[in-house]
């Protein structure tokens, strides 16, 4: 997913893993993944795919990257398997009034480069990624004095070696739940030399350091002997490798040639779990999919988009999809959000546009006809080393035979490929797009992907009222009061649908005889960190 982003976050992230823009995708060939256990290593061999860029936490929204990043740096606080906060480096988070957090951090805590962790660790990186924009700076909005491109906000006040205060402009109610995402991690003053050289060759404070990095093949990490948290490492070392398929993955893991692997192709869905044999997972997650539709394409901004937009939603038959190609590894959504995430709800106003309804589709599109004429083809962009090609060639078959245009699915190579092109904004058409919850809460799915300007808006779509009522949501007392808030900003996105929620992924993935000690988490991710090897 792209990822990400996705929450603890794409990022999720995607998870996600995110999801931000978060992603479900591969690792390499299996003439590769026999190599962890070259030179007396024993690591455990999962799935992963190439980085969209230099492993710099702030800049890393999408699930390739977030799988390192989450694994070699350590925030305040990290999510448990079940999603709930435990404190990592912070030795205490305490509000102090109404909007100011006063962080205390555990003394003693070193990067692995021996240079000691401290409050300014934290601050130096927080104002970092504002002041250069990074795709996480948005995360940092609410510390008063936040502005794009500034380079220091005035929120962030170091007390002495390990504490530092943190002032909102308004209460947040979810900010606490915020902090074990990676937009959120310390960097070492080392860092700041040269951001690009050390985002590839990255100096953490995590449960792994990374020992090695084959761009587009794989990358390798190994304990660190310094970590004194709670996700101490059970195993050698993890070894991602980057599959061209899913398939290619799936022959190595029913070989035990990989021992984890994080999704099911399409094609093995209907017979995993016996193949599997009690080695396979099929359980919730913090997962939500869709497809984005650029405000910037013709025919697809103002009344006329609006209209067009609802009829495409209707146009897609998510229950057939789900049970045909899925085999009932997703379920069809009823929100932004995901069914494991306090405060879902699937009776949203203005919800009946995510059911399959033909004749409503036909009747709008008629309408936006009337305001424009339709010309030209409906693509939905896809990368073919993540398992999609399936349900987008469904989804487009389902659009063409509702509303007699040419509906296509548009294949890229990779993630990356697909996903540069996203960034830099040069795509032509609509795009695969997800969500892997970075920390656990409702806003988590909304201000990231649908707020002006957030770093995940691929679509670029911006509605005051919506961002009002983010607002209105964050300023709320606490979680429980924020949520009908929330669920009301949703209505506003089910009106204006700048992006196609189509389905809840499942966690569904796999392990070898090789492990033992697999556990998926809250946002899909394996606990890499509690694997062991036989």
């Amino acid at each position: 997913m792209t990822l990400k982003k996705s929450l603890a976050v794409t990022t999720a992230a995607a998870l996600a893993l995110s999801l931000a823009a978060c992603s479900s995708d591969s690792s390499s060939d299996s003439s590769s993944s026999s190599s962890g256990s070259e030179g007396g290593d024993n690591y455990v061999l999962v799935n992963g795919t190439e980085p969209q860029n230099p492993l710099v936490p702030g800049n890393t929204n999408e699930v390739g990257g977030g799988r390192i990043v989450d694994s070699i740096f350590s925030g305040l606080v990290y999510y448990d398997v079940d999603g709930s906060p435990v404190n990592d480096v912070a030795e205490s988070i305490e509000l102090e009034g109404d909007k100011t957090y006063r962080i205390t951090i555990k003394d003693g805590q070193t990067f692995t480069d021996g240079t000691p962790v401290t409050a300014e660790s934290f601050v130096n990186a927080w104002n970092y990624n504002v002041a250069n924009s990074t795709l996480s700076s948005y995360f940092f909005e609410s510390i008063l004095g936040y502005e794009e491109g500034v380079e220091s906000m005035e929120g962030l006040q170091v007390v002495d070696d390990t504490t530092f205060t943190v002032e909102l402009t308004q209460p947040e109610s979810d900010f606490p739940l915020r902090l074990g995402y990676s937009a959120f991690f310390p960097l070492p003053e080392s860092a700041f030399d040269d951001m690009d050289a050390f985002g590839e060759n990255p100096i953490g404070n995590g449960p792994y350091k990374l020992q090695e990095w084959n761009h587009n093949q794989d990358a390798t990490i190994v304990p660190n002997a310094d970590y004194t948290g709670g996700r101490q490492a059970q195993n050698d070392g993890v070894k991602f490798i980057f599959y061209p398929t899913f398939d290619s993955a799936y022959a190595d893991l029913l070989s035990d040639n990989l021992d984890v692997l994080d999704a099911i192709p399409d094609s093995a869905f209907s017979s995993f779990e016996d193949e599997l044999s009690g080695r396979s997972i099929n359980q919730p997650s913090a997962v939500f999919q869709s497809f984005t539709i650029p405000e910037s394409l013709e025919h697809f901004s103002g009344e006329e988009g609006v209209l067009r937009r609802q009829a495409i939603s209707l146009a897609v038959n998510r229950d057939e999809i789900t049970q045909t190609i899925f085999e009932g590894t997703r379920t069809p959504a009823t929100d932004f959000t995901s069914p494991v995430i306090d405060g879902h709800s699937d009776s949203l106003q203005g919800a009946d546009v995510l059911t399959y309804d033909p004749e409503r589709a036909q009747e709008l599109w008629a309408q936006a006809d009337e305001i424009s004429p339709w010309s030209g083809e409906f693509s939905i962009s896809y990368n073919a080393d993540g398992g999609h090609q399936a349900w987008v060639d469904a989804t487009a078959n389902s659009i063409r035979n509702t509303l007699g245009i040419d509906a296509i699915g548009n294949p890229y190579p990779d993630f990356k490929s697909l996903r540069d092109d996203v960034t830099n904004r040069t795509i032509n058409g609509a795009f695969r797009t997800g969500w892997q919850a970075d920390y656990p809460s409702l806003g988590n799915f909304l201000g990231p992907l649908y707020g002006t300007g957030a770093g995940s808006n691929d679509g670029d779509y911006s509605n005051p009222d919506f961002d009002a009522k983010l607002a209105e949501a964050a300023n709320a007392a606490d979680v429980d009061a924020s949520t009908p808030l929330y669920n009301e900003a949703q209505e506003i996105l089910l009106q204006d649908l700048p992006a196609i929620p189509t389905w809840y992924s499942n966690a569904v993935g796999g392990y070898s005889t090789n492990v033992d000690n697999v556990e998926f988490q809250w946002n899909s991710q394996p606990a890499y960190y509690q694997i062991t090897k036989n």
